[in-house]
């Protein structure tokens, strides 16, 4: 059985074809220049320096350099924080993973095998 394409089926064919292109293009956003790329949106505002808050809240490690060398307990931690003047505090163990973003207003606490602080460290 031979199939055959009518006249009026290949004219209804085109024009859905034209339809749904016209539907699909419709919903795309323009970019300004108007040259078909989709547009981007800005790339955020960066300051250039750090403010004024981020120096202040950065860690005192002057203030808690007698703690290396000691024990380790749970109960130093809140009170190695407070006399450095952390917002934020890190205990790491040896084979502990950790990301590698700066945080001036963090303090980092090395343990090392036999559970004495093995240094101190802002950031």
């Amino acid at each position: 059985m031979k199939s055959r394409i009518t006249l009026p089926k290949l004219v209804l064919v085109s024009a859905c074809t034209v339809l749904l292109t016209a539907c699909v293009s419709s919903q795309m956003p323009i970019s300004p220049a108007n040259d078909d790329v989709d547009a981007a949106p800005p790339p955020p505002t960066v300051a250039p320096n750090a403010s004024n808050n981020e120096s202040q809240a950065a860690c005192d490690l002057d203030a808690i350099q007698q703690a290396i060398g000691q024990p380790f307990d749970e109960a130093k931690v809140s009170q190695l924080q407070s006399d450095s003047g952390a917002r934020h505090v890190r205990v790491l163990r040896p084979g502990d993973m950790a990301t590698m973003d700066h945080r001036p207003d963090r303090l980092n606490i090395h343990i090392n095998d036999q559970n004495i602080i093995e240094a101190l460290r802002c950031g």
